[in-house]
């Protein structure tokens, strides 16, 4: 007999609780008087709970799970064979970057789909609202209509006027709102403009924003004191919101970090979520085993945080970020103009070369500019140099790598991937029950770029692949876990994240056996993922026997009172 499990609607859903997404479907008549549009037959079910798997069948109508358990002679409009495969709640990426992208180069989702994430959060210090004049002075144009905005409640419409294949969570990036409010130079805010800032946050959590972000490292989100921080965040705390943070330091200094983050969290009365933890640069690896114990420490003390991480021993970063970030003060463009200036790229490169109190990415590689690959570039550099370290780079430029470093930053908009980080730094987070996924990269069209992170397109099939089935370090019920339910209950989302009756027909259908990631850094950064059968986006299938459908289900989920 298979074994029932999620029979009843779940109690936060009965209760009324804060909830993100449409609302079920209580008034409906009882599911035994109706065929369900979609029942999976013969499923071993990994309901998301961390709990044992259990053979069941699960039936959808609508957006919803109306039933798990044993369904043998219940009639559907369709049945699928899941044949022993898993199927478990749609994947949960809690940091996914960009959603405009979704409409203005619709072929990206498809990045995210073949990993099985139905459901991810946009945003880390940048977002797509609050905008200004100066801020959006370059509006997206679809098919000639200029798309222009202003507050996330405009942004919304705009993206579910042309349809969207996955569901998108957004937060106010604090970058943003600093931008609009006081643009990109190393300046605090006056008084007033302050409570212009707040007031933006307080606009984008009225629109359904489900917390603040910041990326600390970053100009000029970097030049924001934690009394700033704090303000802001307790805006958000007034919604019930989260503090998402990309630290000020991921190096020798992540556990001053951590601690600015839990008195962040403290000071607004706000959650705090670390985005893609890590301890770089190998002199400091140790530190990512105090780093998830002063994580532990803090939530045995109360305080609600947690953190994610990406299945990748190389970041991803802008190349510039390897010049002190002091530098940028006046304005990114105004440092850009200087570069040229031989004596000032001899004293930058003994500051790189010599200081290490600072997020100092050369002496994090080794200071080996062969541990240093190149993802992108603009149109105005040789594209030999994308796929190749800079030292590689270098050849290609006719010049010594110090100058070709030079070079490339002053062009503007190079991303590399440094190798910086270690496996045993990822199996410890693992073994953190707190520690979630993401991708921490935008949806990408692999006909629309030459390169990029790996992450991008393996990072969810990854875990299972490698840290599952392969290294053991991590059970397949507890990586579903992490994926989805605890994910979702960190954003708020009390009707996703698990397999039961009442929650939302988010769902993937899988072989762990062939699910994998086929990305890898350099020239086949850009392979998709194999091994999702069928994918469901609120009940619809975007993924259908291993092909991808043309269903836009997805939906803009917002924090909303029940």
């Amino acid at each position: 007999m298979k074994t029932a499990i999620g029979k009843a609607l779940p109690a936060a859903l009965a209760a009324g609780a804060v909830l993100l997404a449409a609302a079920c479907t209580d008034a409906d008549p009882p599911v035994d008087t109706y065929p369900f549009d979609i029942l999976i037959t013969d499923a071993r079910v990994i309901d998301g709970t961390g709990g044992p798997p259990a053979d069941a069948d699960v039936g959808v109508r609508g957006d919803r799970i109306m039933a798990v358990g044993d369904l043998s002679g219940r009639e559907a409009a369709r049945s699928i064979d899941a044949a022993g495969r898993v199927v478990a709640p749609g994947f949960v990426d809690m940091m996914g970057q960009a959603s405009l992208v979704l409409i203005t180069d619709p072929p990206s989702a498809e990045s995210k789909l073949r990993q099985g994430i139905t459901t991810y959060l946009s945003g880390e210090g940048s977002s797509a609202a609050p905008q200004s004049e100066a801020t959006l002075s370059n509006p997206p144009v679809i098919d000639g209509d200029t798309l222009r905005w202003r507050r996330y409640s405009e942004y919304f419409a705009i993206m579910e006027r042309y349809g969207i294949p996955i569901n998108v969570v957004h937060d106010v990036g604090l970058t943003q709102v600093r931008r609009v409010v006081l643009g990109n130079e190393d300046i605090a805010p006056t008084p007033e403009q302050l409570e212009q800032m707040k007031a933006l946050v307080r606009e984008g959590m009225e629109d359904g924003a489900v917390g603040v972000s910041t990326s600390l490292i970053y100009p000029p989100a970097i030049y924001a004191s934690t009394e700033e921080l704090i303000a802001l965040s307790a805006v958000a705390g007034e919604y019930g919101g989260v503090y998402f943070t990309h630290m000020r330091n991921e190096s020798h200094a992540v556990l001053e970090a951590i601690r600015e983050a839990l008195t962040i969290g403290e000071g607004a009365g706000v959650p705090v979520h670390i985005y893609h933890l890590k301890a770089a640069g190998q002199r400091n690896w140790p530190l990512m085993d105090e780093a998830l114990a002063l994580i532990d420490s803090a939530r045995t003390a109360g305080m609600d945080v947690t953190a994610d991480i990406y299945p990748y021993i190389r970041n991803g970063i802008g190349l510039g970020s390897f010049l002190h970030p002091r530098h940028y003060a006046r304005g990114t463009g105004t440092f850009l103009a200087t570069l040229g200036d031989p004596d000032l790229r001899a004293r930058l490169r003994e500051e790189v070369e010599t200081d290490p109190d600072w997020e100092n990415w050369y002496q994090h590689v080794g200071m080996d500019w062969n541990n240093v690959l190149i993802v992108s570039a603009p149109a105005s550099v040789d594209p030999g140099v994308v796929n190749r370290s800079v030292a590689e780079a270098a050849e290609v430029l006719g010049t010594d790598p110090w100058n070709a470093f030079f070079d490339l930053v002053q062009a503007g908009g190079v991303s590399v991937n440094p190798l910086s980080m270690n496996e045993e730094q990822k199996w410890a987070a693992f073994r953190a029950p707190f520690v979630m996924i993401d991708t921490d990269a935008s949806p990408v069209n692999p006909a629309s770029v030459s390169s990029t992170h790996p992450r991008a397109f393996g990072a969810f099939p990854r875990v299972i692949a490698k840290y599952v089935m392969e290294d053991g370090v991590i059970t397949l019920e507890e990586a579903v876990r992490r994926m989805t339910s605890l994910a979702a209950r960190r954003l708020g989302m009390q009707d996703r994240g698990t397999v039961e009756a009442g929650m939302a027909a988010d769902l993937v259908v899988f072989d762990p056996g062939r699910l994998r990631d086929r990305a890898e850094f350099g020239a086949n950064a850009t392979l998709q993922s194999e091994g999702v059968d069928y994918l469901f986006v609120n009940g619809e299938l975007v993924i259908d026997d291993g092909e991808l459908t043309d269903a836009k289900p997805g939906r803009l989920l917002r924090r909303t009172d029940r």
